[in-house]
């Protein structure tokens, strides 16, 4: 048995009922066997891809917290620390009531190749709850944060580990976050990112994940002869990153013609309006179902399906695994040309197979979603220097970051013989470096 299928199979049995996790590892480890069976031997007798696929740690912890009507809840909030070879932790925290400790391990094991290809220097971590803030009042979003940070508060730290947002976690949630690490630790240090402009926070980080989205985008469709202006896009989700991603496409030519929540999906012929999108989800935290009442000649469907539309782009930007088999056949059937991922994770490695074997260009969220972190970083180094850039710098240096990110995944693919494979590439040249790094620090 060749070592990443033991490797593999040593995962699966190893962490029962975390399908998320397993399928993190068998994507990227698959598409390192190029790199793994050219050093087998060496990689072998340093352990490494046990030391890859193992976090350095993992920390779960019950967060109390007392609602509107005095009674007392119990969530569950999780940290994983996953591989600090080239810099301190960097990942999100997401809260949703999905949340469980395999999901924040696939997520934590995906940023170290994401951290990576930003060529900064951030390590991987994911962190979370299986709080819901949906439907909450900001007191009761409050008790649960500062309860959450009185127990993570242990393990971060602006050169330890720098938690970030994540579905759930937007501004409102990192500045109560913020407001209760610094009276507990009496430190007013760049431990999270993802904060207001007023306390440290960078500009450009909130459209950071969809605009690098696009620019990742459009650089991978020049390098294949293809001018994005003109194109047509169907993009899922309607949250920070769906609603950057479609502001940035249309600045860019393309017409966006759906979005999507939870409970169904909207298709504009008109292009979707971002001004009313704003405001349904970011004023009134409502659902899509009001979208009508901005553009009366939109439609709004109950369920999935906003794949079934023609288009050029596809842009998933939701959750994982929301880009089924069924989808990418709909989206080959209809000339789709390429499929860049904003989510973290969001098509299943059948419909990637599928829409790859098409010959449809495919962007894995490693690296076309990894914008957001890559400002982060950026935030952090403002704030080391104490320093506020403007938009344009912060923009710019995103735009080249993404660039370059195209680019080695483009390089690394066809230096092992995987042509247009980008997400060989992506998880070849994220890997690389990280290596190098583990290898050179010895066995820790």
């Amino acid at each position: 048995m060749s070592y990443v299928d033991e490797i593999i199979e040593a995962v699966v049995a190893k962490n029962p009922s975390e399908p998320e996790f397993h399928q993190a590892v068998k994507e990227v480890l698959n598409s390192l066997r190029p790199v793994v069976d050219a050093n087998e031997e060496k990689f072998r007798r340093e352990a490494l891809l046990e030391r890859l696929v193992e976090p350095e740690r993992q920390i779960k912890f019950r967060v109390p917290w007392v609602d509107d009507k005095g009674q007392v809840q119990v969530n569950t909030g999780y940290r994983v620390q996953f591989n600090s070879a080239i810099g301190p932790y960097k990942g999100g925290l997401r809260l949703h009531p999905s949340v469980n400790l395999g999901i924040i391990k696939f997520l934590g094991f995906e940023q170290i190749f994401k951290n990576s290809l930003t060529g900064l220097p951030i390590g991987g971590g994911k962190g979370g709850s299986d709080f819901d803030p949906k439907g909450k009042s900001d007191r009761e979003v409050m008790a649960f944060c500062q309860s959450f940070m009185t127990e993570l508060c242990k393990y971060i730290g602006e050169n330890t580990d720098v938690p970030a947002g994540d579905i759930g976690t937007g501004a409102r949630e990192i500045g109560y976050l913020y407001g209760q690490y610094k009276r507990l630790t009496g430190l007013y240090e760049g431990v999270l990112t993802g904060k207001g402009l007023s306390y440290g926070g960078s500009l450009a980080r909130t459209e950071a994940t969809g605009y690098g989205l696009l620019y990742l985008t459009k650089e991978m469709l020049k390098m294949n002869g293809i001018d994005i202006a003109g194109k047509t896009a169907a993009v899922s989700g309607s949250g920070n990153v769906a609603i950057y991603a479609i502001q940035k496409a249309q600045q860019l030519g393309v017409k966006v013609l759906t979005c999507s929540d939870s409970t169904g999906w909207v298709y504009d012929p008109d292009g979707i309006d971002v001004a009313a999108l704003k405001e349904i989800k970011e004023v009134k935290r409502a659902r899509l179902t009001e979208y009508k009442n901005y553009r009366p000649n939109s439609e709004y469907h109950e369920g999935r399906g906003v794949w079934t539309v023609k288009v050029d782009l596809a842009l998933p930007c939701a959750t994982q695994n929301e880009l089924h088999l069924e989808d990418a056949k709909a989206l080959a059937a209809n000339g789709c040309i390429a499929v860049a991922e904003g989510a973290n994770m969001p098509t299943t490695l059948e419909a990637t197979e599928y829409l790859q074997e098409q010959g449809i260009l495919f962007a894995p969220g490693k690296a076309a979603n990894a914008g957001g972190v890559a400002t982060s970083a950026l935030e952090m180094s403002q704030n080391s220097e104490r320093l506020s850039w403007t938009f344009e710098e912060v923009d710019a240096k995103l735009q080249g970051i993404m660039i370059n990110i195209c680019h080695n995944m483009a390089d690394a693919a066809e230096r092992y013989g995987f042509a247009k494979n980008y997400v060989v590439g992506a998880n070849i040249a994220g890997f690389e470096k990280v290596v190098d790094a583990m290898l050179a620090q010895g066995v820790v």
